[in-house]
């Protein structure tokens, strides 16, 4: 019997795969450097710049139009051909608005992808580093992510299509990929991206694709994306957002990308798990869509200047391991001699006054590491990076 005194019972009554989740380390240093005086924060992933005002503006008079009763589960209709619209104008092809799907951000995107596919038992391959909402999303699914460690070479990270392969057992049921990639800036050639696809078709896979930061290349353009590959019967569930092209990351709105045929399920699962968006909300994302592309040019501008600060302040120090990412915008860095990254960042915290990502949240491999986001101010940043060199230069006397 249990006892009804103790303070673990509630607890020990849980799922076993929901206690297990493990906390965030991002978390942790947040924790630690919330209020601290003159604390230069590079741990979230997120940009300095509030959300422009023509899309709070669009918010607002929404929400004082009265716009605030129960709408459409799968989105309004403006929004979903807005989101057509803005594929169309980017990927040169057409898209019907009946294969996009509104939620309450990227996150609840990748959790309707998992819900769909993933069940007790069930296993999902996830290239490392990675964003840490992967996991917690299968698991709490009660599915197993199985690591599929990256390797940093001369050139960047490198993701092995054959060891990624020799991965698939009989109960995976789905690979994600996310390219350009959190923490680590990895980023699939189309090749790879092709030869991915035909792996999953052949073998009956889901792919979860996470192409959030695909704006975000400093090659030019778009990164490559398996939206110039796929066909409508193709097993294959993108997550987007708006957090990051047009900060808006505390508004908590995004879309699923899904094949038309399984509309109604998504609806279902949308109207169990939130009842849907909230009207406003959606007006500002149309107006972010149909008149936000100068501002996410210049959001992907100021990224490369962050970049290139970044790299000039690392260059220097021999203690480093760092190569420029492809995408996304995150230095994941190491430093010789230090495998403690979440007591570092803490001591980073206290001695340097910048919060960084420890590399212990992002998985197998990621360990001795640490990310920082660039899309900040050139002045907030540039100081950030010296006090953060003296540290590093110090950091092991």
């Amino acid at each position: 019997m249990i006892n009804a005194n103790s303070n673990s019972a509630p607890i020990s009554a849980l799922r076993a795969s929901v206690q297990a989740l493990p906390s965030s380390g991002i978390a942790t240093v947040f924790a630690h450097g919330l209020g601290k005086p003159g604390l230069i924060p590079l741990w979230a992933g997120e940009g300095d710049l509030p959300t422009p005002g023509f899309i709070a503006e669009a918010a607002s008079c929404s929400l004082l139009g009265g716009e605030t009763f129960y709408t459409h589960q799968r989105g309004l209709p403006e929004l979903r051909e807005a989101i057509a619209a803005y594929h169309a104008r980017h990927y040169g092809r057409p898209f019907s608005a009946q294969n996009f799907f509104v939620t309450g951000g990227g996150m609840q995107a990748i959790q309707l992808a998992f819900q769909m596919t993933v069940g007790a038992g069930d296993e999902v391959l996830v290239p490392t580093p990675s964003w840490p909402n992967f996991r917690g999303a299968v698991e709490t699914c009660g599915g197993k992510t199985i690591a599929v460690p990256m390797q940093l070479e001369p050139a960047g990270w490198h993701l092995d299509l054959g060891r990624l392969f020799a991965a698939v057992g009989p109960k995976t049921r789905a690979i994600v990929i996310n390219s350009p990639a959190n923490p680590s800036g990895w980023t699939a050639s189309q090749d790879d991206l092709s030869a991915l696809l035909e792996f999953t078709r052949s073998h009956g896979l889901w792919i979860i694709a996470d192409e959030i930061y695909g704006r975000f290349y400093y090659q030019g353009g778009l990164a490559p994306s398996l939206q110039h590959l796929i066909t409508s019967d193709d097993r294959v569930l993108f997550a987007q957002t708006f957090s990051k092209n047009w900060a808006m990351t505390g508004w908590r709105i995004g879309w699923l990308q899904a094949p038309a045929a399984l509309g109604q399920v998504i609806e279902n699962l949308v109207q169990y798990n939130t009842s849907g968006v909230a009207a406003f909300m959606q007006r500002g994302a149309i107006a972010a869509l149909n008149e936000g592309d100068a501002f996410v040019e210049t959001q992907v501008q100021r990224a490369r200047e962050g970049l290139e600060i970044v790299r000039q302040a690392l260059a220097p120090l021999n203690s480093v391991r760092f190569v420029a990412p492809a995408g996304a915008f995150y230095a994941f860095f190491g430093v010789d001699g230090i495998t403690d990254t979440l007591g570092a960042a803490l001591r980073m915290v206290d001695e340097a006054k910048v919060g960084v990502a420890p590399g212990t949240a992002f998985g197998e491999g990621a360990d001795a590491y640490f990310r920082i986001c660039f899309l900040r101010s050139p002045e907030q940043l540039r100081e950030a990076m010296r006090r953060l060199s003296q540290w590093i230069a110090t950091a092991n006397r």
